[in-house]
């Protein structure tokens, strides 16, 4: 249990949002650093609705446990941690005057927010309801009560860092605060507080947290730790909170010292490139291949030695050389080996399926940047992405019913869950052979935005990888590519 000690620290941070990653990630940070005695501050915590309600919250005095599962410089890793950064659980709907009211307190320094990607968005509502609808406006009003308190004193400064998954989120959840400000017609007195006292910092957060762990999970970890919880979850063990943020920032932020995981600095893009390329690119080019290959969990691709082996090389071969932003050789290697960790996870059940969803989408997004820039950089075709690529437009090949799409390979039956899913099954019904489907989708500038027939080479590898997974299998084909690279694979 925690020291009682820690029940005593006066409530620091507002947080908007209650769900899984905040208390996995920033708030496991805070407690750490407070059983440390460096940040000493407990967590307001804001619930949008009544649905679902508090009382769990209350009822467990708001403490919670986070079991750590998974591996760390290859050793396992078997942790719980009672968790007491919570002080208190407000419902805005039902008690808006208690947030307002601890907007006002002088120990308040932090606002952290998780409302999802759709949370930061600009709804032009006045702030003087009860409460506002959306939470940019609620932060206003925050805001703006704290200005009235302090009689627009520097002393109500704060740092507001939003995590949603939207890039650079503190300068977006900003220009929202401002615009919102000028129309509830605030002024310019406090706007000018606003750009001097209030600091929104983007932030980048890495964590796995599948949450609260299937039934027979759950009675295990239950019965290894002697009690129940309601708000019990697991996590990995990596953790990243990447803040940009100024000196300033950083001294009211001194959690931070209590764990590598937490960097405040000038520049998260770095940051956002590591993870974005070869967290989420490996998981892109790799997951249409684990599917076709019949592995259904990405731990189990990990204990598969073709795949395991191309992603290795897709990572340190591929992907970390062409990453459109400059990092060091040895910090992009040792990112790669923590993702080969994290995707090896035992005790995480991260299905290859889920992460097809919208897999055109994150083609574009993830892989397109990365292929542009090797060839730029090789002048050759990078190998493991094109075939990648091919795995990719041999996974999107459908079968329509009903209006949803699904896979039209022999003996493999998946539903295809893309916004695109139409479109690449309307260019094979229309193409006379598979080489012109190839051809149709290859052409189409208005959808990849750019010119894939100007990358030398890649359609003609990319065609010939798509004719070995059809005639030989994605596994056949997979290591008829990796021995045939002559990259250095073991096998």
């Amino acid at each position: 249990m925690p020291e009682i000690s820690l029940f005593e620290l006066p409530e620091r941070v507002l947080q908007f949002g209650t769900g899984v990653l905040l208390r996995a990630l920033p708030d496991y940070f805070i407690d750490k650093a407070n059983r440390r005695g460096i940040f000493n501050g407990r967590i307001v915590v804001v619930k949008s609705t009544s649905n679902g309600g508090i009382s769990t919250f209350e009822q467990q005095n708001n403490l919670y446990t986070l079991c750590i599962r998974g591996i760390e410089d290859g050793k396992t890793v078997e942790e719980n941690i009672i968790s007491s950064a919570i002080s208190r659980v407000i419902t805005a709907d039902q008690d808006w005057l208690s947030v307002l009211e601890f907007a006002q307190h002088p120990e308040l320094k932090v606002i952290i927010s998780n409302t999802t990607e759709v949370g930061i968005a600009l709804v032009k509502e006045r702030i003087d309801q009860n409460p506002p609808a959306s939470f940019p406006a609620k932060l206003l009003a925050v805001l703006f009560e704290r200005y009235k308190k302090f009689k627009g004193h520097s002393e109500g400064g704060l740092v507001v860092i939003p995590t949603e998954l939207v890039p650079d989120n503190g300068k977006k959840l900003e220009s929202i605060v401002q615009e919102l400000a000028i129309f509830n017609e605030l002024g310019d007195a406090f706007l000018s507080w606003l750009d001097l006292n209030v600091e929104f910092c983007s932030s980048l957060v890495d964590r796995i947290v599948p949450g609260k762990p299937d039934p027979a999970t759950l009675a295990a970890l239950e019965k290894e730790l002697g009690y129940q919880d309601q708000l019990l979850s697991m996590a990995e063990p990596y953790r990243l909170w990447a803040i940009e943020g100024s000196k300033h920032a950083a001294s009211l932020l001194s959690f931070s010292e209590a764990d590598p995981g937490v960097v405040v600095t000038d520049d998260i893009e770095r940051f956002r490139e590591l993870k974005v390329r070869l967290l989420n690119g490996t998981h892109t080019l790799s997951c249409g291949i684990a599917v076709l290959a019949e592995i259904d969990t990405v731990k189990n691709g990990m204990t598969d030695p073709l795949l395991s082996a191309y992603i290795k090389a897709l990572m340190e071969l591929e992907i970390g050389p062409a990453i459109p932003y400059k990092i060091d050789k040895e910090a992009i290697l040792a990112f790669s080996n923590t993702v080969a960790d994290r995707f090896a996870n035992p005790f995480i059940e991260h299905q290859w399926i889920n992460i097809t969803v919208q897999y055109s989408m994150k083609m574009k997004i993830r892989i397109l940047p990365l292929l542009l820039n090797y060839q730029q950089l090789f002048q050759k075709v990078p190998q493991h992405i094109a075939f990648g690529f091919a795995a990719f437009l041999f996974f999107m090949k459908s079968e329509e019913k009903d209006g949803k799409y699904y896979s039209g390979s022999e003996g493999l039956h998946y539903l295809i869950n893309d916004d695109s899913a139409a479109y690449f099954h309307g260019k094979l019904q229309a193409a006379p052979s598979e080489q012109a489907y190839l051809d149709a989708i290859f052409n189409d500038t208005e959808f990849w935005g750019t010119d894939l027939n100007m990358l030398k080479g890649f359609k003609e590898a990319v065609s010939a990888y798509y004719r070995n997974i059809q005639q030989d299998g994605v596994k056949n084909a997979l290591q008829k590519e990796l021995i045939s690279g002559k990259r250095g694979v073991i096998l």
